[in-house]
């Protein structure tokens, strides 16, 4: 039987008569096309012709017009039938993810996702596999007739009462992740009212970006179904903030990041490759204007260059492992991450980063065992502790200067990626949008 016959009798036995094509532009918006399921096997064949401008789109939905595609250019958007999942919130309704392709059926070298499965098998062509998980944040609200917005709980910092408040809503959603095939390990409501994470599985290089993109959806449409609205904008209200926290280490038959010391050599040198190019990855992982108002001091985001051991401040923690687990679990964790990034290209930005630091055999800096934000200015320039931009503008200009980068995403990519992201800066600094905080809520 062929993966499209398997595809087609999937749909017959899950009652799908209509299947997303999900893909996620350079904006980090999640987008489909969809089709009948008499036509998947075609779709799976032949591709969706799909308009190059969908590329070029910016955060606020405004394209980028002096950007390097016009109405002329067609693409093939090329579901992957390893990722269908019939979806349990949406009645007789299934999703692929997908890579895009040119019309002569080469990998687009704009197409994030591939330009991910590149740069993986670049690193397992060296024995080294990605594992990776996607450790989400997000608010739950309730919007008033005329707009007004309320949290749907006032409590947050782990209250079991914020646990009761949308029990049933948080069930649904674990509910259907399972039966999405994505792992859950744990729930809990976070520090902010409204506020709450689920962590799921470590999975192999693009599947962890594929579950991270099965997630979004799945929160915010069950979300919806409850009467709720989801958002995962990094700073959606006052005094409260999303993240995505990316946890990652490399494998071969066994852990390279652990060693019977702990933290092992390959890991500290990734590390240290992290940290090297941290002003210009930024620019990935935290990619909108509304990014920047979470990286600050003191917010449990991070601002500061710096790795340490537990410490949730620092850029890059090494968190603690259970005490029979530590060749399992040590990995190190990224916190200057947000969901406005679209996952696949953050995901390649980080590895290509930690690699490079392998591949030059740094060394990192001491570890930073405090907040970085109690240190004086003259004490954080001692130790080498560097702020991290404070505006999307400055991150893209060390984006544009960073070398390691725009060789891992291509040129093409990564020359189309910049535009995106300036037209949404020159956006905002054109204009006081006061409004994109609520424009945005309805994006991410």
């Amino acid at each position: 039987m062929t993966k499209t016959q398997s595809i087609a009798d999937r749909c017959r036995d899950a009652n799908c008569d209509l299947v997303r094509l999900l893909f996620v532009t350079q904006s980090g918006a999640i987008r489909a096309h969809a089709v009948d399921a008499s036509k998947v096997e075609t779709a799976v064949e032949d591709g969706v012709t799909l308009s190059q401008l969908v590329q070029t789109y910016n955060a606020l939905g405004v394209r980028d017009k002096d950007g390097r595609f016009d109405a002329a250019g067609e693409v093939r958007l090329c579901p992957d039938p390893e990722t269908f999942r019939a979806l349990p919130y949406a009645e007789r309704t299934g999703a692929m993810l997908c890579d895009v392709e040119t019309l002569d059926g080469d990998p687009w070298t704009v197409d994030p996702r591939s330009s991910l499965r590149t740069f993986v098998e670049r690193l397992r062509a060296d024995g080294l596999a990605p594992e990776v998980a996607f450790e989400s944040e997000f608010h739950l609200f309730e919007t008033d007739d005329d707009g007004t917005v309320s949290k749907v709980d006032e409590r947050g910092a782990y209250l079991t009462k914020s646990t009761r408040e949308t029990h049933e809503t948080v069930l649904a959603t674990i509910d259907a992740l399972k039966a999405q095939d994505v792992a859950v390990e744990k729930y809990y409501p976070e520090y902010a009212a409204g506020k709450h994470e689920i962590v799921t599985g470590h999975a192999l290089g693009v599947r962890a970006a594929d579950e991270h993109v099965l997630l979004r959806e799945t929160v915010d449409s069950v979300a919806r179904d409850h009467g709720y609205r989801a958002t995962f904008l990094p700073k959606p209200f006052d005094h409260a903030t999303n993240g995505c926290h990316v946890h990652l280490s490399l494998w071969d038959e066994t852990n390279r990041f652990y060693d019977e010391e702990g933290l092992s050599r390959t890991a500290r040198q990734f590390v240290a490759g992290v940290l090297d190019h941290a002003p210009a990855l930024v620019a990935l992982t935290a990619p909108t204007v509304n990014s920047y108002a979470r990286l600050r001091p003191q917010l449990g985001a991070t601002a500061f260059v710096c790795w340490g051991r537990g410490n949730r401040e620092a850029l890059v923690r090494v968190p603690a492992t259970g005490q029979s687990d530590d060749a399992e679990a040590t990995r190190v964790e990224f916190r200057a991450a947000d969901n406005t990034a679209n996952p696949y290209l953050a995901l390649l930005g980080l590895l290509a980063a930690g690699y490079d630091g392998i591949e030059r055999e740094l060394a990192p800096p001491e570890p930073v065992s405090i907040d970085p934000g109690t240190l004086s200015a003259a004490a954080r320039r001692d130790r080498g502790i560097d702020r991290l931009p404070r505006t999307l503008g400055a991150a893209l200009d060390a984006l544009e200067a960073d070398e390691v980068l725009r060789d891992a995403l291509g040129t093409d990519l990564f020359e189309t990626y910049l535009g995106v992201k300036r037209s949404h800066w020159d956006a905002f600094t054109d204009s006081a949008v006061s409004w994109e905080r609520e424009r945005l809520r309805n994006v991410y």
